[in-house]
């Protein structure tokens, strides 16, 4: 029997969910992590920039290309393992270096990535930022180092994956230009579990900023959708109470439309985008299984405080447009009904008036056959008498009494011969 047939896209299915492997980081370790994003319309944009400037870096180091449309890439580039990956909207790449620098968070590491090169880049920085991997020492250090490196008010530090690892951060940008996180690494967790929470790290602090891309979107659009609130609050009460006239509310009316579902087609992408990115920043943090440490704020106290209310106002924005939206339509459904119901009214108060004047027309009509009748038998009675006359003496009767007796005659003929045309002429029509 021969072999089922593979669906095509069988093992590139397959594949992808390995597409893009955590790294392998030995203890004490330093990582940097850059996304860059192009400032408008990035999920339409030109992506071979992306693997173009990707190639620039590799070919400083002499190091081997990635595949024609490859997504993600791993290599070494001189003492650093290089991770590039592409996004819907973004492209991340994440230096591994191996030890630690001369101090804590040394804007020196953040040189992995040329300056010139860097000026190249096919969009501007959305989020950099420097990691500390060292062995972890006891509470009271860690404690210490905190207050060192970050800033107090802000910090957000867990115990995680059962007590494996500490991690801290304070998602504040440094006067370097980077944000800054601590991973304190207990004895026998392997270089893989390491590499995922520093992976995850990344990753919460790229799709926590890109969330943050909604907030200001709706906050910008926010005084406007004020505004086109007040406008409609003010049609829809002319509506009920005002006096001016429907078709002027309407046209108003399908303005204000109109602006709601220009302003709803140029939010939309920023807003289901907002919530994917959310969605993916409260997963991140869950699968990381924080266990609160000495006492202080975790990573999900932080985002409950400072990130969860933006996100509640992107989400309150996106479902106050779309009330707007709908109220608007209905509005603009019920001046139509009513602006609708106006013209059958009037129409129908037309038709009755041509009904009256098609009465009156008919009984002119009428009056008119009448004289027709006496003005064509008139005539016709002259013409008969001028038949009537040469036998007028053979009869013996003057010519005055033969035009008086066909003058019955004449005037029922051209009665029927009228009353028939007029009966030919109604069935026709």
């Amino acid at each position: 029997m021969p072999p089922i047939d593979d669906h095509p896209l069988r093992y590139q299915l397959a594949n992808e969910l390995h597409a893009r492997p955590f790294p392998s980081l030995g203890v004490p370790c330093r990582a940097v992590y850059l996304a860059i994003k192009k400032e408008r319309d990035a999920a339409s944009r030109d992506r071979a920039q992306d693997l173009a400037h990707l190639r620039a870096l590799l070919d400083r180091h002499g190091a081997p290309h990635p595949q024609p449309g490859a997504t993600h890439y791993s290599g070494q580039i001189g003492q650093a393992v290089v991770k590039w990956e592409q996004h819907t909207e973004f492209v991340t790449y994440t230096a591994f270096l191996p030890g630690l620098g001369a101090r804590p968070f040394d804007p020196a590491d953040f040189g992995v990535f040329p300056e010139d090169w860097l000026a190249e880049a096919p969009g501007v920085r959305v989020t950099s930022a420097l990691i500390r991997v060292v062995p972890r020492p006891e509470a009271a250090r860690i404690n210490a180092d905190l207050e060192d490196w970050l800033v107090a008010d802000s910090v957000a530090v867990s115990r995680m994956l059962d007590d494996a690892l500490v991690v801290a951060g304070d998602f504040r940008i440094d006067p370097a230009g980077h944000q800054r996180f601590a991973v304190f690494v207990s004895d026998g967790v392997g270089a893989r579990r390491v590499g995922r929470v520093v992976q995850r790290i990344c990753e919460i602090e790229v799709y926590k900023t890109m969330s943050m891309l909604g907030f200001t979107r709706v906050s910008a659009i926010g005084a406007r959708l004020t505004e086109i609130d007040a406008q409609l609050t003010h049609l829809m009460t002319e509506m009920t109470h005002g006096t001016a006239p429907e078709e002027e509310t309407l046209q108003a009316l399908l303005r204000v439309s109109s602006e709601l579902e220009t302003l709803s087609a140029q939010t939309a992408f920023r807003l289901s985008a907002t919530a994917a990115y959310e969605a993916l920043v409260t997963g991140r943090i869950a699968v990381l299984r924080e266990e609160r440490f000495e006492g202080r704020q975790s990573f999900r106290e932080f985002m409950a405080r400072r990130f969860d209310p933006a996100m509640r106002t992107v989400k309150s924005a996106e479902k106050r447009l779309e009330a707007m939206s709908a109220r608007a339509m209905r509005a603009g459904e019920l001046l139509r009904t009513r602006v609708e119901v106006k013209r059958s009214a009037q129409n129908q108060e037309i038709l009755a008036s041509m009904d009256r004047r098609a009465d009156l027309q008919l009984r002119l009509q009428t009056t008119v056959e009448g004289l027709s009748v006496v003005a064509i038998s008139y005539y016709a009675l002259s013409l008969v008498g001028y038949l009537l006359y040469p036998v007028a003496d053979f009869l013996g009767m003057s010519k005055g009494m033969l035009t008086a007796l066909a003058v019955a005659p004449v005037v029922l003929a051209v009665w029927v011969m009228v009353h028939r045309i007029r009966h030919r002429v109604e069935r026709q029509g």
